[in-house]
Parts: C-alpha cells; sequence; structure tokens
C-alpha cells in the first residue's frame, strides 16, 4: 500500500477510541491520519453538504442514510460500539442516589440547572424529561448547549447544583482535560440510552485503499478493546 493522507470526519462521542486507533494504524502503515470531531448531526450536515472526508464514523441512522445518498462504501462499514448516558456532576459536589428512577428524578429536581445537547444524546434526553413529567417541573432551568463538551463545563462553570446529561465516553474525555466534573453514576437502567457507532468508508475517497483498511481498524477485535476502555461498551 502506498503512502496516504486520510481524514477521518467523526462522532465526538467515541473520539478517545477514534483517536488511539487512528495513531496506531498511523505507526502501523505510515499513512497520515487527520481526524475532526463534531457531533452526529454536525457530521451529517457536513456531510450532505459535499465536505469530503475518507473514512466517517457516526450513528447507524446517518450511516443508513449515507449508503442511501451512495456516499460511503457498504462493504466497508462496521459496528464500534455503544456509548451510554450518565449523570454529571461538579467536581466537589456529593454523589447523589441515582439507584432508580424516582432516586434519579429527585437529584434533577433539586439541581440549579439540567444541562443536555442537542445532539443524539440530548435529542434523547429531551424526550425523557417530557416522559418522566420533568420539562414542565424544571422550566427554565433546563439548559441545551451545543456539544458534549460544552455540558461538562457548564456543570464545571456551575457549582454545586448544576446536573448533566450526557455520554459518558465523553464525560471521560472531559476528565483527562482537567475539566471540573465528574460521573456521577449511569443512568438507570430502567431508562439507559445507548448510542450506537459505525465506521465506514467515504465512497468519495481519493484513498480508498487505506480508507478501508483504517475503517476496518476502526472496528477489529483489537479496537474493541480500546474503545472498551474510554467508555464504549
Amino acid at each position: 500500500m502506498s503512502k496516504s493522507e486520510i481524514k477521518v470526519l467523526s462522532a465526538g462521542a467515541v473520539k478517545r477510541g477514534v483517536a488511539q486507533v487512528a495513531a496506531e494504524f498511523e505507526r502501523a502503515t505510515g499513512n497520515r491520519v487527520t481526524v475532526e470531531f463534531a457531533t452526529a448531526p454536525e457530521v451529517e450536515k457536513r456531510i450532505s453538504a459535499g465536505e469530503s472526508a475518507d473514512v466517517i464514523v457516526t450513528t447507524p441512522a446517518i450511516m443508513d442514510e449515507f449508503a442511501r445518498q451512495g456516499k460511503i462504501i457498504a462493504a466497508s462499514r462496521g459496528f464500534i460500539g455503544r456509548s451510554r448516558m450518565g449523570v454529571i456532576i461538579h467536581a466537589d459536589a456529593p454523589v447523589p442516589d441515582l439507584r432508580d428512577v424516582e432516586a434519579f428524578k429527585r437529584v434533577l429536581l433539586g439541581a440549579s440547572a439540567v444541562v443536555y445537547n442537542s445532539a443524539s444524546s440530548g435529542i434523547y434526553a429531551a424526550k425523557l424529561m417530557q416522559k418522566l413529567g420533568l420539562k414542565e417541573a424544571l422550566g427554565s432551568r433546563i439548559v441545551i448547549v451545543d456539544t458534549g463538551s460544552a455540558i461538562m463545563e457548564y456543570v464545571a462553570a456551575h457549582p454545586p447544583a448544576a446536573v448533566g446529561l450526557g455520554q459518558i465516553s465523553e464525560v471521560m474525555v472531559m476528565i483527562d482535560k482537567g475539566c471540573r466534573m465528574k460521573l456521577a453514576a449511569p443512568l438507570p437502567d430502567e431508562i439507559q440510552n445507548m448510542t450506537s457507532y459505525n465506521a465506514a468508508a467515504a465512497a468519495g475517497s481519493t484513498e480508498l485503499e487505506a480508507a478501508c483498511a483504517l475503517a476496518a481498524s476502526f472496528t477489529s477485535k483489537a479496537a474493541k478493546a480500546v474503545f472498551a476502555a474510554t467508555g464504549i461498551d
């Protein structure tokens, strides 16, 4: 395989694992890999608008749409893993009881703000607020931000009682960066949400052989161990 430059456009929730696997692929093959991260809806918007990439990492629903549009190589598509959602609190806040749905509701009703994003996990969080009868009760205390990292930053900046709802894998990224927040617990099992992620080579890649090889690396057995260590089941 000749040496290539490969661009990856990836959903941000799998950032740590994607970065590690891409770096290992670069070392092993000599190909140069650059990775850009965005929310899954932003990935969809950018690719649909004609932005070029060699490998795409995003949710299955968006990947299905790319397949319908002929924007990916179907044979290269594979499953990376699933990310669970968790409850995020300030680093100095006491860890609350989150053993079941009723305890979860009490924590949110006692929060100074409840923060989630406008991406895949935030869409689920908004539906959950409605389902549990919390939307009206919380009212203006609900804060919607653009990204997963913005959830963590908001919680860190609003001690002690702001509570975030976000993907556990993104919490781990921000802890690595020194953000002053922590994971209180995953959502209770009855209301847990799992977001899946796929990787595929883009049909328009000018480095298709290398792109397919990298997509395969993201979904390999070895990669699954890497992703598991970053919070992706």
